[in-house]
C-alpha cells in the first residue's frame, strides 16, 4: 500500500490529531526537555528549541522511510497547541506490524486523552495500513503506560533485559503486542 501523500489528520470527541509542524516545538521542547518524563521514556531529554524543530523533523522524515511513520500532535479542541505526541512507526510492511509511541505533558495526564488519541491512531493503522499487529516497549517502572497499554487490550510479551540505553545506562523493556483480531473483537474498526 502507497503512503498517502496527505497527512492523516484524525478527529475523536475531545481531540484533533494531526501532523507536528515547526510552531510545535516550544511544547515538544517542554515535554521532550522534562528529565522526569523523559526518565522512564526511552530518551534523554532534549535541551534546547534546536533539539524540538530536531525531533520535528524527525517525525517529518518518518513518512518518506521505507519502513514508514505517522506521528500525530495530540491537540485538545479548542485549545491551540499540542499536549503530546502518539504515532504508529517501523512499518514492517510485510510482516504486517510496526511499532507505537506516544508521550505526553504532565498537565493533560490523567484525563484519558492519550487512550483516547491512540484508540483513533490504531484503528487508521488497522485499517488504512493493514498492520495485523502493534508492538510496544515499555520500562518496567513506566506504570501509567503499563496501564494505558493494559487498557487498549495490549498483551505482555515478555521482557527484553537491558534492551534500551538512555541516560548512560541499560535498561529492561516490557515486549506488548496487540493484534487485529483483539481490536476488532473489542468492538473497534
Amino acid at each position: 500500500m502507497a503512503v498517502p501523500t496527505l497527512f492523516p489528520t484524525l478527529e475523536t470527541n475531545r481531540l484533533l490529531l494531526r501532523e507536528v509542524v515547526g510552531s510545535d516545538a516550544p511544547a515538544i521542547l517542554a515535554i521532550h526537555g522534562d528529565a522526569e518524563l523523559m526518565r522512564l521514556f526511552g530518551n534523554d531529554p532534549i535541551s534546547d528549541i534546536d533539539g524540538a524543530d530536531a525531533l520535528i523533523a524527525t517525525f517529518a522524515s518518518w513518512r518518506q522511510l521505507p519502513n514508514t511513520g505517522t506521528r500525530w500532535a495530540v491537540e485538545i479542541k479548542g485549545t491551540p497547541g499540542l499536549v503530546g505526541t502518539c504515532g504508529l512507526f517501523g512499518w514492517n510492511r510485510a510482516w504486517r506490524k510496526c511499532m507505537v509511541g506516544y508521550e505526553l505533558a504532565k498537565h493533560a495526564q490523567g484525563k484519558g486523552y492519550m487512550r483516547e488519541g491512540l484508540s483513533a491512531a490504531l484503528s487508521w493503522g488497522f485499517k488504512e495500513m493493514r498492520i495485523n499487529r502493534v508492538e510496544a516497549q515499555v520500562h518496567p517502572g513506566n506504570e501509567p503506560s503499563l496501564k494505558l497499554l493494559r487498557r487498549l487490550r495490549f498483551v505482555e510479551e515478555g521482557r527484553l533485559r537491558q534492551g534500551g540505553y538512555w541516560a548512560g545506562q541499560h535498561h529492561d523493556l516490557l515486549q506488548y503486542s496487540l493484534l487485529r483480531e483483539d481490536w476488532i473483537l473489542d468492538g473497534n474498526s
